[in-house]
């Protein structure tokens, strides 16, 4: 097949849409696990599973590379895949590295000391799993020191935009962005730290004010991937085209997914 692209329902196709545009040759296959979404308020066991469930599907099915284009699954579960071991030839990368690169302006595998970075007032804006993870804040410290992250846990939002209900995801994205700011009230940069999110980025950065940088993942996460594939391209699959699985219903996720992407998407069933 192709690259795999897996996120818990349609917040990876910000992602599968950059890559696209950016690596317009790579065929990749989508894979939405919409009968389980959200996973932003489920326990890191229960995303561990459901994650190693998808990713070993895409890898079954030929996708050797998998990107977690999901920011729950990548805080809970990608170490752990990981530690546990991938097979032989196999590949699985989470969307949040290219993120902690471009904040910390170093490459992921520079091992040397934590260093002091010009951004020292961070807010993150994520899913309620992934705020409880802490795992952007685990990463950011091994690699800058001096930096003040405050998370926002933005419940609501993601099934608000799974629903198609984008005037209750923009009321949603301001309350949590006054939230945020009576915490911190002077952010210097804000991460979206969810692959839904930049479909609401406009509304963020409207609320958070022009002197913010608001750091969005999907083209970051391309300009990391094309990186990737010139150094490794034996890892891209010998798909000649691209596909969309789910598992839920196929009609209502292509519906929403059109919506989305304002061009037609056709899902079928992940069997």
């Amino acid at each position: 097949m192709a690259v795999g692209i897996f996120d818990s329902g349609l917040g990876g196709l910000t992602v599968l849409e950059a890559v696209t545009k950016r690596l317009p040759d790579v065929h990749f296959v989508y894979y939405g696990d919409n009968a389980h979404a959200p996973y932003g308020v489920r326990d890191a066991d229960d995303v561990y599973n459901l994650t190693k469930a998808a990713v070993e599907y895409l890898w079954l099915h030929g996708c050797d590379l998998v990107i977690l284009a999901c920011n729950t699954a990548s805080a809970a579960a990608l170490r752990r895949m990981q530690e546990a071991g991938v097979p032989p030839g196999k590949r699985v990368l989470g969307v949040f590295v290219p993120l902690i690169e471009a904040l910390t302006e170093r490459q992921w595998g520079d091992n040397s000391p934590p260093r002091e970075v010009a951004v020292k007032h961070v807010a993150l804006f994520a899913t309620p799993a992934t705020v409880a993870s802490r795992a952007f804040q685990r990463e950011l410290a091994f690699r800058a020191i001096g930096v003040d992250v405050e998370a926002q846990a933005c419940g609501g939002v993601v099934d608000a935009i799974e629903d198609g209900d984008m005037i209750l995801a923009e009321a949603l994205v301001r309350s949590h962005v006054d939230a945020l700011k009576r915490k911190m009230p002077r952010p210097e940069a804000a991460i979206l730290g969810c692959t839904h999110y930049p479909l609401m980025q406009q509304v963020f950065q409207d609320a958070l004010g022009p002197e913010v940088q608001v750091y969005s993942q999907a083209n970051l996460v391309a300009e990391s991937l094309a990186d990737y594939l010139a150094r490794r391209p034996d890892m891209l699959g010998s798909g000649q085209e691209d596909a969309f699985l789910t598992t839920g219903d196929p009609r209502r996720v292509s519906d929403r997914a059109t919506q989305f992407l304002r061009r037609q998407i056709t899902f079928r069933s992940a069997g």
